[in-house]
């Protein structure tokens, strides 16, 4: 009995096998355990991993790097339009979906994702000797339903036969055989992952053996790309001082974890050592190899079942990614934000709010925004609007219009607004709001 565990990170791409009741990384052809997340396209051939990225200072317009960061995004999301800005590859948008333009020819980020899949079911299978097929994707915990489809998707059509796709996070735990082992009592642990585009600080309770995200932060202007930069310039001072003001702002661990390959620098690991001095920090697996032994080891948990989908019940909890706000007004006019779902909130779940409007208007216009908490409101957080109109106009007092929410477990949105005095209704349903 045989899995295969994958890591597409947004630089580098990553396999571990379960077999013998054991998980580990295996190297690729070049005999490197891990592989640059690299796709270059000549006239008749596509190049992947190392050979990609060594070429592509002569190749640079047909070769493509991170394209997890724009996988399932549309024109119009700010993380896409920011990619865009930066591809040295030509980013078209072709009957409303992002390609692309390489020697007068489309190619879908599915289809590159595909071509990494493609070279990680190559190595895993060389390794184990055998086609197997089965697979566990990993995540980030911050992907939408959108995302986690076209990652999916391109695992399928490279020949993977997904099982599950899990968040990064919950990866990193199971790597460690945290709750999994010894199952009982309650605990805080701290998954810190650094890679070569973005930091993320996750906090997840360990209760009996379920994982629940209770607060997450995701920084995406620091990764192994910008050290390299800063440091050259001599600025690494003030990153290591933006990495603390982060890490302190969680909740108190009794447990941490290190993955992500630039969580390898030594000095990233005695600073946070040096804030959290009392609390353990395991680190005997390489950062880089955390995650894909998880989910190696997950796929080895579900082959052991017989019924696959019954284990996410008893494992996991989804949870909302982002804090999702309704906006209102407060007594002087100014704009007020009422946090209604924060982020670590645990899915399904139902929110009710009663929203306050001046009473001589005959409309009111209630808008949702998403958040990570970090930055204030502006336009580009805002992701529904729902109106309700012909309300009857007072001359004194408000219009109390009650806000029903109700997320699902795949982060769809379901919204009724109700004005209480004329009960006039409107509905709307967001398919992904976090």
């Amino acid at each position: 009995m045989a899995a295969i565990g994958v890591h597409l990170g947004a630089t580098c791409a990553c396999a571990a096998v379960y077999k013998d009741g054991r998980a580990d990384v295996v190297a690729n052809d070049a005999g490197d355990r891990v592989t640059p997340a690299v796709v270059a396209f000549a006239e008749n051939e596509e190049v992947v991993g190392l050979a990609a990225k060594q070429s592509r200072i002569r190749n640079i317009s047909n070769t493509v790097v991170k394209v997890k960061q724009i996988l399932g995004r549309s024109s119009g999301d700010p993380q896409a339009e920011k990619y865009i800005k930066e591809s040295k590859c030509s980013v078209v948008e072709k009957n409303g979906k992002l390609q692309y333009e390489i020697d007068n020819k489309l190619i879908s980020p599915e289809d590159v994702a595909k071509l990494i899949f493609s070279k990680m079911k190559e190595t895993a299978q060389s390794a184990l000797g055998s086609d197997v097929n089965d697979v566990v994707i990993t995540v980030p915990f911050d992907f939408g339903e959108n995302q986690k489809n076209a990652l999916g998707e391109a695992a399928a059509a490279a020949g993977f036969n997904v099982m599950r796709l899990i968040h990064e996070p919950s990866a990193a735990l199971l790597a460690y055989g945290i709750g999994q082992d010894s199952p009982t009592g309650k605990s805080n642990v701290l998954v810190y992952k650094l890679g070569g585009t973005s930091l993320s600080i996750t906090v997840i309770e360990v209760n009996s053996g379920i994982y629940r995200v209770l607060a997450t932060d995701t920084d995406d202007g620091i990764g192994g790309v910008c050290f390299t930069e800063a440091l050259a310039q001599h600025l690494g001072i003030s990153l290591y001082s933006l990495l603390m003001e982060l890490v302190e702002e969680k909740a108190n661990p009794m447990l941490e974890f290190l993955c992500g390959g630039s969580a390898r620098i030594p000095k990233l690991q005695q600073l946070i050592k040096d804030i959290f001095p009392n609390v353990e920090l395991l680190s005997s697996i390489p950062p880089d190899e955390v995650i894909p032994i998880g989910a190696a080891i997950e796929a080895g948990i579900l082959l052991g079942k017989e019924n696959p989908s019954l284990e996410e019940e008893a494992l996991f909890i989804e949870c909302s990614a982002k804090d999702i706000l309704l906006k209102g007004v407060d007594e002087t006019g100014a704009d007020k934000f009422t946090v209604l779902f924060p982020s670590g909130t645990p899915l399904p779940a139902r929110r009710q709010h009663t929203l306050h409007a001046p009473g001589n208007t005959s409309s009111v216009c209630l808008e949702l925004y998403e958040s990570l908490g970090k930055s204030p409101m502006n336009k580009e957080n805002k992701f529904a609007q729902i109106v309700l109109q012909d309300l009857d106009k007072k001359e004194a007092g408000l219009h109390d219009i009650l806000t029903v929410l109700t997320m699902k477990r795949d982060g769809s949105l379901h919204v009724t607004c109700t004005d209480q005095d004329t009960g006039k209704c409107e509905v709307i349903t967001v398919e992904v709001a976090s």
